[in-house]
């Protein structure tokens, strides 16, 4: 099956974690982590900071600001934004919202 998800590991500031992912996006989230990792090590760079609780919120903030600004980019400013980074947004987009999927039925119970 196209959606069935499968399991990948990737790497954040040196932690393995284990996600699920449906195979045809495989490529797609492993861009997506080593964008987010890079984020991640520059944020702890600058302030140097070696907490990663606040490296990932800053990491969060950085990147949900980056995604507000894209959102009212044009389409041309969009395949400069993928080409720059080998992430397809929209591939992106339907990732971000199977995790907030899975986060809130992980969460709602408590």
């Amino acid at each position: 099956m196209p959606n069935e998800a499968s399991f990948i590991d990737i790497t954040l500031l040196g932690k393995g974690y284990r996600v699920a992912c449906p195979p045809d996006e495989r490529a797609a989230l492993l861009n997506t982590a080593a964008y987010v990792d890079g984020k991640m090590r520059e944020i702890a760079e600058k302030t140097k900071s070696n907490l990663a609780e606040r490296i990932a919120v800053m990491t969060a903030l950085n990147i949900a600001h980056e995604h507000l600004c894209q959102i009212h980019a044009s389409p041309e400013q969009n395949k400069k934004i993928e080409s720059e980074i080998g992430v397809d947004i929209d591939a992106v987009r339907r990732r971000i919202s199977f995790m907030e999927a899975e986060l809130d039925a992980v969460l709602k119970p408590q």
